[in-house]
């Protein structure tokens, strides 16, 4: 299993990114995908979930931020508006095992500043 995020970058507040996860070795259309962030010197804090088809958000991002996936491509997307300097974070992208979070990328960085 792989998963390579891409997208990351410095932007200003109220900005836009987006974010990818590439996914790979296993079958992508049949498992939940989540974004998992951790803010310099803090622990891991959930972003998002994309179920097989229905999105679920922190109330953090609500409103602002978007999650989607193409099973076509295996990839998962988060198209983050409206950023503030507080959603900067090492982003991962992160698959749902039976439990727990089983599999996890590398992560891509993504900094709120003006």
């Amino acid at each position: 299993v792989q998963l390579v995020e891409s997208g990351g970058g410095l932007v200003q507040p109220g900005g836009s990114l987006r974010l990818s996860c590439a996914a790979s070795g296993f079958t992508y259309s049949l498992w939940f995908m989540s974004w998992v962030r951790q803010a310099p010197g803090k622990g891991l804090e959930w972003v998002a979930d994309m179920g097989l088809t229905t999105p679920y958000y922190a109330d953090s991002v609500k409103g602002r931020f978007t999650i989607s996936r193409d099973d076509a491509k295996n990839t998962l997307f988060l198209q983050m508006n409206g950023l503030k300097p507080e959603d900067t974070a090492l982003y991962y992208c992160a698959k749902k095992g039976v439990y727990e979070y089983d599999y996890w990328g590398q992560g891509t960085q993504v900094t709120v500043s003006s």
